[in-house]
């Protein structure tokens, strides 16, 4: 059966449409690819998973095959497995945020992304690894261990959600939700050779999303083609009465744009090059495959502009900002009172109830989560909050009309991912300022609301690993990304000759 992880969602799902293949089977593939390379003990191991749930999987497996059996599936991916990020609550399931402070901890409910997910009949292999409370951008912030890369497991795979991206590189599971905040779904995407989308804002419910800033956070899919990720968008995406950000209008039509994409022709789509996501400070090689890929646009009939969006280099300076207050505020509720960690204070049978949250805190939370709730509150607190968050807001705001004027020259703006590949695990882990500008491309559209895709743009040449090219559209135009995305997927299958992580040398011959 191993060679059936291989093949891409749509792949299996038609598969299962037509009898060829179980769900039982190919839930049953993963899971023994999980137990064959996942080890999380070993530094040789991916460590994608906190939590694997084989039992249950498999019965929901067995579940999808009966509907199958009887003629009435419940959607098009009704029994292909997926992997869900640790910080979506799951009944029943562990849901820890990659922190000690919920270790252990069991939600008495699903998140609606999860249970659409369970609606639409997908199997759930189990809880993907994280940075601790989604911050960070290389996994190496989980209180649980980094989890590798499987281009190179010595590299970090991207963050806040590594594990979702390196269980798809890894042939762990076809399909995985991540949630991106200022780029923790399209930063692993770039570097592991998947896909990684951040929907529009509102446009995927975030009622049961263990919140790190309320007005940035964004769920989505992260898959090995665009048209999976069209796919699971349409299954997780809508209007939830659950969450009042959530948008009250019907998705667009994502899997015909993906498929009218990958048909190759792009005449009169209008691409706009940002002018300051790129230059000085960037690899050679990620520039160099981001090149190229916009040539091949160019060949499948789009019309290339450069654009200018000035207050994008303020993006990082207000988004750390915004988050940090966000989260000050979001991470307030973890005080030992109610659920999770309690840390009685040694030496102390009497201690009040704000000495016990204060040892609980010390002891649960990490070091990146304490600098950023030292940092948040220090934003909002009186006579800093004018001078530090409402100057970030100001930005916001800036950046915000930037995206609205490019959007005037072009229908799609596009850059490098990433500004470079896969670092060294450990690499960054001392220097938090280099560690944030990973996400200097992605986290503009956060900050904005809009939409992004990232698609692999092919490996660079000083280290042979995968870069990422970012396609952005305007808000509720998620389509623009998945047209153009599968258009460049198309073309560049082409040129490689078969699938990106083909060429993957970490994992392969490893297959279970």
């Amino acid at each position: 059966m191993s060679g059936w992880i291989r093949k891409t969602a749509s792949e299996m799902a038609d598969a299962l449409a037509a009898g060829e293949v179980t769900s039982v089977e190919l839930t049953q593939a993963h899971l023994d690819r999980i137990a064959a390379v996942d080890t999380p003990t070993d530094r040789r191991g991916v460590h994608a998973f906190l939590h694997v749930d084989a039992e249950g999987a498999l019965a929901q497996a067995a579940e999808s095959d009966a509907r199958r059996s009887a003629g009435s599936p419940l959607s098009a991916l009704d029994g292909v497995p997926i992997a869900v990020k640790d910080v979506l609550a799951t009944e029943g399931l562990p849901t820890t945020c990659g922190s000690k402070i919920l270790e252990g901890w069991i939600p008495p409910y699903d998140a609606t992304v999860v249970a659409r997910l369970k609606a639409a009949g997908l199997p759930i292999l189990g809880k993907t690894n994280m940075d601790e409370f989604a911050m960070g951008s290389s996994t190496e912030h989980s209180a649980y261990g980094a989890t590798h890369n499987p281009w190179d497991l010595d590299r970090i795979p991207g963050g806040s959600g590594g594990g979702s991206a390196a269980a798809v590189a890894a042939f762990e599971a076809p399909l995985a939700i991540g949630t991106d905040t200022g780029g923790s779904i399209r930063q692993p995407g770039a570097v592991t050779g998947t896909v990684g989308v951040k929907p529009t804002y509102g446009g995927v419910s975030r009622y049961g999303l263990v919140a790190l800033a309320n007005s940035l956070d964004q769920a989505g899919p992260v898959t090995r083609t665009v048209l999976d990720s069209a796919l699971l968008h349409e299954v997780i995406g809508g209007h939830d009465p659950m969450d009042s950000t959530s948008i009250d209008q019907p998705l667009p039509d994502l899997v015909a744009a993906a498929k009218q994409g990958a048909a190759g022709d792009l005449s009169g789509v209008r691409v706009g090059v940002i002018k300051e996501l790129s230059g000085d400070g960037w690899q050679p090689g990620v520039i160099t495959r981001f090149q190229e890929s916009v040539d091949l646009l160019v060949k499948a009939g789009a019309e290339v502009v450069e654009v200018s969006c000035p207050h994008f280099v303020h993006a990082m300076a207000a988004y750390y900002l915004i988050l940090p207050a966000e989260a000050s505020s979001n991470l307030a509720k973890f005080d030992a009172m109610r659920y999770g960690l309690r840390v009685w204070p040694e030496g102390k049978p009497d201690a009040s109830a704000e000495e016990v949250m204060r040892a609980t805190r010390d002891a649960g939370f990490g070091d990146e989560v304490k600098r950023r709730i030292i940092l948040g509150t220090y934003a909002l607190s009186s006579g800093y909050y004018d001078a530090y968050y409402g100057q970030a807001q100001k930005v916001r705001t800036l950046i915000s009309r930037d995206f609205e004027a490019a959007f005037e020259q072009a229908d799609v703006l596009v850059s490098p991912t990433a500004p470079t590949t896969a670092f060294k695990l450990g690499e960054k882990l001392d220097d938090p300022i280099a560690m944030y500008l990973n996400d200097l491309a992605t986290i503009p559209a956060n900050l904005a609301g809009v939409p992004g895709i990232s698609v692999p743009s092919g490996l660079a040449e000083e280290d042979g690993l995968p870069a990422g090219f970012q396609i952005l559209a305007p808000a509720l135009a998620d389509d623009r990304c998945y047209r153009v995305g599968a258009a460049l997927e198309a073309a560049l299958l082409e040129q490689w000759g078969g699938p990106l992580l083909d060429q993957a040398p970490a994992l392969n011959g490893a297959d279970a």
